[in-house]
């Protein structure tokens, strides 16, 4: 939740290239995917790399077709609100593990994309609205782990030898933390492209019993983050100045 004490806005005027980093088709869309229309809105390059495809998502169809079907959905919630660019790897939904491996394909891409920012989710076991997935823990602490690996050319040296050199991301941004450091005022043009990016999970959440509407969801999220900024809407993120 967040703090009714006023945070300060996070200072993205300069930046050029975001990477949102993530375990799940969907994990993007509760929040940082309303920055992201923000970002895109202004000529930002925002580009997605999710580490599994969702294929355990969906009961009631096996892991290749969820796998088809949550891929598409997502690459239709970027483009909803400006990104084309969505890469999938292929560990196991459901039981990815930090790994040195894990941190290997983040900090690859980290390289790659070369991004000002870095996004991903907390990787708190009990933040403030429940407890988190196994997935989303893995993730985002090599997330945080890879974006300091990219940047020194001894961790991984195999990289160099793919022709990747070092990269120094300047921020992390951490969704879902419950201690907030900085945020971002979403206009209501931005906040309606993060909820159609969100409804673009449709077909996913038809197979859920208890999702509650995307558009009650995110409205409440952008409102409640907005108090802390003493704004109507806003994102808000734990962030980690590196560089």
């Amino acid at each position: 939740m967040t703090s009714s004490v006023t945070l300060p806005r996070f200072p993205d005027g300069d930046i050029q290239r975001v990477l949102c980093v993530v375990a799940h088709p969907d994990d993007i869309e509760y929040g940082t995917s309303t920055a992201v229309a923000m970002w895109t809105a202004r000529g930002v390059e925002v580009m997605y790399l999710l580490l599994t495809r969702g294929e355990a998502g969906i009961d009631t169809l096996a892991p290749a077709e969820a796998a088809e079907l949550r891929m598409a959905e997502q690459r239709a919630a970027g483009a909803a609100v400006g990104v084309s660019r969505v890469d999938f790897l292929t560990y196991a939904d459901g039981t990815v593990t930090y790994s040195l491996q894990l941190r290997r394909d983040i900090a690859r891409a980290v390289r790659e994309v070369r991004p000002d920012v870095v996004t991903t989710l907390t990787w708190a076991e009990e933040p403030g609205w429940g407890l988190n997935q196994a997935d989303h823990r893995a993730v985002g602490l090599a997330t945080a782990d890879a974006v300091r690996d990219a940047a020194n050319r001894w961790v991984f040296p195999e990289l160099l030898e793919e022709g990747l050199e070092p990269w120094s991301s300047r921020w992390l941004l951490v969704a879902g933390d419950s201690r907030p450091t900085h945020g971002i005022e979403l206009t209501p043009e931005a906040v309606e492209r993060g909820i159609a990016s969100l409804e673009a999970h449709a077909q996913y959440f038809a197979a859920l019993t208890d999702h509650p509407a995307p558009r009650d969801m995110l409205t409440g999220i952008a409102e409640e983050s907005g108090k802390a900024l003493g704004v109507q809407y806003a994102m808000v993120f734990r962030a980690y100045q590196l560089a």
